[in-house]
């Protein structure tokens, strides 16, 4: 598990959960339950990390738990 905070709602557009990491720029995911979109976004934080560093991009460190989330 990542250390990156993740928020998580119910999408009715999308009739799954989203999972959403305010911290690195578009990196969400979604699944059919809570556990399946977080299980899912962490993979999703892997890849996110992956690719920042092999375009030379900034890995924010996590923070932890947002003031305005």
């Amino acid at each position: 598990m990542s250390k990156y905070e993740v928020i998580i709602y119910w999408s009715a557009d999308d009739q799954a959960f989203i999972a959403e990491v305010p911290e690195l720029p578009g990196c969400a995911a979604d699944g059919a339950t809570k556990q399946a979109a977080l299980k899912n976004v962490d993979t999703v934080i892997k890849e996110w990390i992956s690719t920042a560093k092999e375009l030379g991009r900034p890995i924010p460190e996590p923070k932890g738990r947002l003031v305005f989330a």
